[in-house]
């Protein structure tokens, strides 16, 4: 991999920036001293914070995405995935987008597929390295039926979301907090109140131009635009993964007879929301300061009434094939600024378990340990000055020009470097198949991360360099279209 440095420059797509019913939560964060205290807590805290939790209608009885064991019984509070890039228009906006609620069967009905009223939906910036967010825009929801006494989603045609039959209704609030340097949240700022999510589609019958609703659900604020609403699931990768690897039934091919999209016809709810780089950046200034980290998160009302994390995603595939069983459920509470606390963590990535399976079930060898190029993809990003091997300024926060290099900490969030332009013709295999734009660089609808991280783990990028293209699950494309417009996604699959 050559050295390429997109740590900083101006190309020109840099803009200018510009009755909440739900309480704010109480976003404090545990203190703890010790590291076994603070793990053994977690989990307790989880545990306690799950059970009594008061749910909408609707549930999921198809397995995947669902990588805690506590989590995996909630769905609606389960985050499946997080994507962050730069707007294909190239207007100087950046896309975040975070789904929830795994395996949504079309015909799910008739409750369908709604937000959870008891729980806020948000999507994290970390933008100087601390682990801790300085931005944190918020979703929380409310619905109602217009007519209760029928057991109807929609008790007719849908063609518009103001249409007297659609009898189920869902509003949103987003609101901004920005914190203090100390990590701590100072300003709440509502910028949108009473937003229509887009329904579930119910069905051909019901809801005949989908595209409508859609198009009724995206809210324009300004240089942002928002939009939370059912879309079709953009993850594609063949779930086989978790049957012994595939099984290890590839016919001594390696692993190219496996391909079937387990996700194929299934549908998840989508947050979306497009704003302006300055507005995320350290600064409001994405020239200086152009990488930012981003998580999302989900938090939940605890029986003593406290909002609690109980459920986190930053990058693919961690917490579902790295975090050990033992530490997922605390995993999914930790704040990102914890993670390089907890030993167990950062061990399974400089020592991770599916290199062993695949050399113990494929016999391929495992490259040696510890795996400090996965420290980077993972854990600091990647940087010529974060001490990794793999000597390439992409995507840590500490090429941001104004960042403290002593309060940078390793921390388990997507990173991106907003200074990287996006591509016309984006490469599936992102940085790996020389895209810097895509994967472990953000992340991109159309980026294949099953075969980049597999890949990555089995030691494609440097100090390594092995040749391990031939590796992957098959499934190289989602199995159907993305839009070419905000929110990107494509329509859910009707019931």
């Amino acid at each position: 991999m050559s050295s390429i440095d997109v740590s900083s420059g101006d190309n020109g797509q840099h803009a200018a920036g510009q009755d909440d019913r739900n309480p704010q939560p109480d976003r404090r964060r545990p203190r703890m001293s010790r590291r076994r205290r603070a793990t053994g807590a977690i989990t307790v805290v989880a545990a306690a914070t799950l059970a009594p939790l008061l749910l909408g209608p609707g549930t999921s009885s198809a397995s995947s995405h669902r990588e805690a064991p506590l989590i995996s019984g909630l769905p609606q509070l389960d985050n499946t995935d997080v994507y962050a890039f730069r707007s294909p228009e190239n207007d100087g906006t950046v896309t975040l987008v975070s789904n929830w609620i795994p395996f949504e069967e079309p015909s799910g009905g008739p409750n369908f597929y709604p937000f959870s009223n008891h729980a806020a939906y948000d999507i994290n910036i970390d933008n100087n390295g601390d682990g801790k967010p300085d931005i944190t825009y918020q979703w929380t929801f409310s619905s109602h039926y217009v007519n209760p006494n029928t057991f109807l989603y929609n008790t007719g045609v849908v063609h518009h979301l103001t249409d007297s039959a659609l009898n189920f209704r869902q509003v949103y609030t987003l609101t901004r907090i920005g914190y203090s340097a100390a990590g701590k949240p100072n300003s709440y700022s509502v910028l949108a109140k009473n937003v229509p999510a887009a329904p579930s589609d119910t069905g051909q019958a019901s809801m005949p131009d989908y595209a409508t609703l859609r198009s009724e659900a995206i809210k324009t604020i300004g240089a942002e635009k928002t939009f939370a609403g059912q879309a079709d699931d953009p993850f594609f990768l063949d779930l086989r993964v978790f049957d012994l690897l595939y099984g290890g039934n590839t016919g001594g091919k390696g692993f190219t007879e496996i391909g079937r999209d387990s996700l194929a016809h299934y549908n998840v709810n989508t947050i979306a929301f497009k704003v302006p780089l300055s507005d995320v950046a350290l600064n409001h200034n994405a020239t200086r300061n152009p990488v930012i980290g981003i998580w999302s998160t989900t938090l939940a009302k605890s029986a003593d009434g406290k909002s609690v994390q109980v459920s986190r995603l930053g990058n693919p595939l961690v917490n579902e094939v790295v975090v050990p069983v033992a530490l997922k459920d605390a995993f999914n509470s930790l704040p990102p600024a914890l993670d390089h606390t907890i030993a167990a963590v950062v061990n399974k990535v400089k020592v991770p378990e599916v290199p062993q399976l695949i050399q113990s079930i494929y016999g391929i060898a495992a490259p040696a340990t510890p795996r400090n190029d996965l420290v980077e993809v993972f854990l600091t990003g990647i940087s010529k000055n974060s001490g990794g091997p793999i000597q390439l300024d992409l995507n840590s926060q500490l090429l941001n020009k104004d960042v403290n290099p002593k309060a940078f900490i390793p921390a388990e969030e997507l990173r991106l470097n907003l200074a990287v332009p996006s591509h016309a013709n984006p490469n599936r295999l992102g940085v790996l198949g020389g895209d810097t734009q895509g994967y472990p660089n953000g992340r991109r609808l159309t980026d294949d991360v099953v075969d980049i991280e597999l890949q990555a783990l089995e030691g494609a990028l440097p100090p390594y360099g092995n040749n391990v293209s031939a590796i992957g699950d098959g499934v190289n494309s989602n199995d159907t279209s993305f839009s070419g417009s905000f929110p990107y996604v494509a329509l859910p699959h009707a019931g």
